[in-house]
């Protein structure tokens, strides 16, 4: 090791020492003592000036996302730092490719001099040490990939022998106070899971046994485990269907250990990706069941016998914009029969139906075409108070008439049969579906009359304009027609609201409130609001 420094004046050094998890121990290590004695040495040899001292114990050198590492770059950053001195390569990162983007670009581009003292090299000087540093970085990166490789095959024969190796227990169990990798029951959480195959096996959904659990306050798995919550909102500290269905066709709870069921992506990676069922590992007679076999398998029954439930999705203009101004979440739609029979479509707050009996939000019950109708008029009329026609007409007299000497028809005209016969070919499978058994006869008749009805209307719309195009009608006329076309329905595409609305809130007292895309929009509507001319609030 001959390296020397002949300006150390120049320099503020970072010392930076990393301990990989596999040697990780209580305290300090005595590697990482070793490797700040090794540090501490060359620069007191060099008489060069430390900034600070940055230690990584317990830190894989795969990942640079690392405490003191990212301390040391934003004191590089500040300036502060010129000079990084390791013990070797591998003490800097074992990912070759991060590695090499450090010691190639980020230190040169930062004018800082990089040293690892067992590998002699020094970003400073020119030398042979320096040419093959791609070459170690690539065996650091092997070393990696190698120790990870071990890894991962005692954890999987660890697996395979029925040991659990996780981080906290299922829901309802513990750790053996003495026998690692072994599994007791929680008493304090076992009757609730027992409560909850009893409930599911007398019928409750999984969307009822979370409302009584929420109405009843009993805590959640992360709520009793003293888990931190990522984020808090109207769902946190609450029951969920979907926590309950996943407990419910859990094997853990009949005794089985069931590990696996996700993977990382690479050991570059805390990314996790999940498992197909075939793939987790199983092994039974592990631990003490908190239910019979008998039990859960007819609770799976009930469960699989629930999925045939047919689903159904809703289409409607605001659908994605509108939201509950209380809680934030999207507003959801549930449909109704009224006292003609008629399918009609009800906004509902989604948090309000997930969590009713928590009295988390309320319930925002109110008709879609009833807000979706006063949307459509408040939308036209802010556009409508926005623009004026007159100064529309010279560009729209102009395309009618390119429109007129380029094509002889209208553009309208020769868009209607193609429409025209995509409903034609809607109506064959709607017709088809129904004769297959896949369409019920209440659905087949309201679908089959809707779009009947938009085919006629059409048809006996290409009748009017193709009697318009065999008598003329002067430009201007026809200008104005298109620029009141525009208007007319500027609220009814749903490409033009949607670029035209951001967002709609309603509130728990049924007012609307709109927010546009665009100031000068939002400022006309306020404009209105002010004087008296607005139904409802725009936000």
């Amino acid at each position: 090791m001959l390296l020397e420094i002949g300006n150390p004046m120049d320099y503020h050094a970072a010392l930076y020492i990393r301990l990989s998890k596999e040697d990780e121990s209580d305290g300090p290590s005595q590697s990482v003592q070793n490797q700040e004695s090794l540090l501490r040495e060359f620069v007191r040899r060099n008489r060069l000036e430390v900034y600070d001292t940055y230690i990584d114990d317990g830190w894989s050198g795969t990942s640079f996302n690392r405490p003191d590492f990212q301390r040391m770059i934003a004191d590089i950053e500040a300036r502060n730092v010129n000079m990084v001195i390791t013990k070797d390569l591998s003490r800097l990162g074992r990912d070759y490719i991060l590695t090499g983007h450090y010691m190639e670009r980020y230190f040169p581009e930062h004018r800082v001099r990089y040293i690892s003292l067992l590998d002699g090299i020094d970003t400073g000087v020119e030398s042979t040490a320096n040419d093959i540093t791609p070459f170690r970085a690539i065996m650091n990166d092997m070393y990696a990939k190698d120790i990870s490789k071990k890894i991962k095959s005692v954890k999987r024969n660890q697996q395979r022998k029925g040991q659990f190796i996780g981080g906290k227990p299922m829901y309802g169990y513990k750790m053996h106070p003495t026998e690692k990798h072994q599994l007791v029951v929680d008493e304090g959480a076992a009757p609730v899971v027992r409560r909850m195959f009893s409930l599911a096996l007398g019928g409750m959904s999984c969307r009822q046994i979370a409302a009584l659990f929420n109405q009843e306050q009993i805590p959640t798995p992360a709520v009793y485990a003293h888990l931190p919550v990522p984020k808090t909102g109207p769902y946190s500290g609450l029951w969920s269907s979907e926590r309950i269905s996943d407990m419910l066709q859990n094997e853990t709870y009949i005794g089985s250990m069931v590990q696996g069921r996700s993977a990382r992506i690479s050991y570059k990676s805390k990314k996790c990706r999940r498992r197909a069922p075939a793939d987790w590992v199983v092994v039974e007679g592990t631990h003490e069941p908190l239910v019979d076999t008998e039990t859960f398998q007819r609770v799976q029954a009930l469960l699989q016998s629930r999925r045939h439930t047919r689903s159904r999705t809703y289409d409607f203009p605001l659908k994605g914009l509108i939201f509950c101004h209380e809680c934030g979440r999207p507003l959801g739609v549930v449909n109704r029969k009224n006292a003609k029979g008629e399918d009609v479509l009800y906004f509902i707050c989604r948090t309000y139906q997930r969590f009713t009996k928590a009295g988390k939000c309320t319930c925002h019950s109110i008709k879609e075409r009833t807000v979706t109708d006063a949307v459509i008029a408040k939308v036209r009329e802010v556009c409508q108070a926005y623009l004026n026609p007159d100064e529309l007409l010279p560009a729209a007299r102009e395309m009618a008439e390119n429109f007129r000497r380029q094509n002889g028809l209208n553009v309208e005209l020769q868009m209607i049969p193609s429409r025209i016969d995509s409903l034609t070919a809607n109506l064959d499978r709607i017709y088809a579906d129904h004769l297959s058994g896949l369409l019920p006869e209440a659905d087949f008749q309201r679908i089959f009359s809707r779009v009947k009805l938009e085919r006629e209307q059409l048809e006996e719309k290409r009748r009017e304009l193709e009697l318009r195009e065999k008598s003329p009608v002067r430009s201007a006329d026809r200008a104005r027609e298109l620029v009141e076309a525009f208007l007319e329905t500027i609220g009814e595409n749903r490409e033009l609201l949607v670029n035209l609305v951001e967002r709609v809130e309603l509130t728990e007292d049924k007012e609307v409130m709109i927010k546009f895309r665009f100031s000068q929009l939002d400022k006309t509507a306020e404009r209105q609001i002010s004087q008296g001319i607005a139904p409802f609030e725009t936000a």
